[in-house]
């Protein structure tokens, strides 16, 4: 903390929004950012236990990044794939080396590298495993979250992403998250990849057991089916590894990345297979204006090398450590469990105490930035660059939110 400085405060809503009512943000109004420290327009200062869901791994305005982005700004930001330009393999080597794979094909959002590893997984079916045009199946996992395009929240359980926006794309079937035995039962001839997060962030970290990301690897080529893995957030250092599969020593057939990627500087994301996945892809068959623009693969690449360092990681695996011992002593103290994988933690509130909303609010006040999801259940996810003392401090305000309620 600074001196001089308030933590927290409350800014009243606007009357009238020229915004569409897509989002019903907490009340604060963020004007400037500096690695964990969001400031508003009142000077008063919140810290940052969220990252944008992951999109801030490396904290806000990294220096490395900044640097990275200010040379390639004042060179060239966008040219069209009609041409190439100086960055774009050397972010393509330096992003498949990083995942241990072939190739990759850059996009901007996540959604949209989810559709693309759709298309590839498709295609790949048609083309490599022999499955008859118009019939590929995609197996998704229940209370999954990959993102709000129309196919996307097609197979999406959540009523809230789903309802109204139909009719929605066939060719997916949904069993249960964490179950490996039902995703084998689901496996059909037609079936051409299974899609799953390692973690599932938006239903509020949900960590499978050990055992089953590496069934479903073993599944998958006993079956002749693509794994598509998506990491988009838990990916990049998150969890500790940078990959969340990394823990189980599973490698799947595709990783889809995003958020950190664009270290919280540009929209980036990819999707990083070997060539006998990607190389269905051909000219004219997908693309993207903005995908793989200079600016981002310049971004992208200074990204990657932040990882390569693995410093990221180890801060990931011992904060997380301190995070886990902190919030476990509040269990039974307004929480009804806690849920940890490095730097990440999904905490549900006794929802007789508040909802999840409700503790997000109150944690503003005190000058926290967290988010609920799915009731009672908060995420935290702060950037990598955190100190213990206000990993700590941030954990301290939770505690007391949870006291003032009960």
């Amino acid at each position: 903390m600074h001196a001089g400085t308030t933590t927290g405060t409350t800014v009243p809503q606007r009357r009238v929004s020229r915004l569409a009512n897509n989002y019903s943000p907490l009340p604060v109004r963020a004007e400037s950012a500096r690695g964990v420290w969001v400031t508003d327009a009142s000077g008063s200062r919140f810290l940052d236990m969220l990252s944008a869901y992951s999109a801030m791994n490396f904290g806000h305005g990294n220096p490395t990044l900044l640097a990275a982005a200010h040379d390639q700004l004042a060179a060239m930001t966008l040219i069209s794939r009609a041409y190439d330009h100086t960055g774009m393999e050397r972010y393509a080597a330096a992003l498949s080396d990083l995942a241990g794979k072939d190739m990759m094909v850059p996009m901007n959002t996540g959604a949209e590298a989810v559709e693309t590893a759709v298309k590839v997984a498709r295609k790949w079916a048609y083309e490599v495993k022999g499955v008859r045009e118009n019939r590929a199946e995609i197996i998704v996992a229940s209370g999954n979250f990959h993102g709000r395009t129309t196919t996307v929240v097609g197979f999406s359980d959540d009523p809230d992403a789903r309802n109204g926006f139909g009719p929605f794309t066939p060719g997916f079937v949904t069993v249960a998250y964490g179950d490996a035995a039902a995703l084998e039962a689901a496996i059909t001839p037609d079936t051409a990849a299974v899609l799953l997060e390692p973690v599932q962030g938006e239903a509020g970290v949900i960590i499978p057991d050990a055992g089953y990301l590496p069934a479903v690897r073993r599944i998958c080529d006993e079956q002749g089916v693509l794994f598509l893995a998506d990491e988009i957030q838990s990916g990049l250092g998150r969890t500790g590894e940078t990959f969340a599969c990394d823990h189980v020593a599973v490698t799947p057939d595709v990783y889809i990345l995003g958020k950190a990627l664009g270290g919280g500087i540009v929209p980036a994301s990819a999707v990083v297979a070997d060539s006998d996945v990607l190389g269905v892809l051909r000219p004219g068959q997908h693309g993207s204006t903005f995908g793989g623009n200079p600016l981002a693969c310049r971004i992208g690449t200074a990204v990657v090398d932040l990882l390569k360092t693995g410093e990221y990681q180890e801060r990931a695996r011992t904060l997380g450590a301190l995070l886990r011992d902190e919030l476990a002593p509040l269990v039974g103290r307004g929480l009804v469990s806690v849920r940890t994988i490095g730097l990440w933690a999904g905490i549900d509130v006794d929802p007789s105490l508040a909802t999840g909303r409700t503790v997000c609010e109150e944690l503003a006040r005190r000058g926290v930035l967290a988010k609920d999801t799915h009731g009672s259940t908060v995420r935290l996810s702060p950037p990598l660059v955190i100190e213990p003392s206000e990993l700590s401090w941030g954990v301290a305000q939770l505690a007391d939110v949870l006291r003032a309620l009960a």
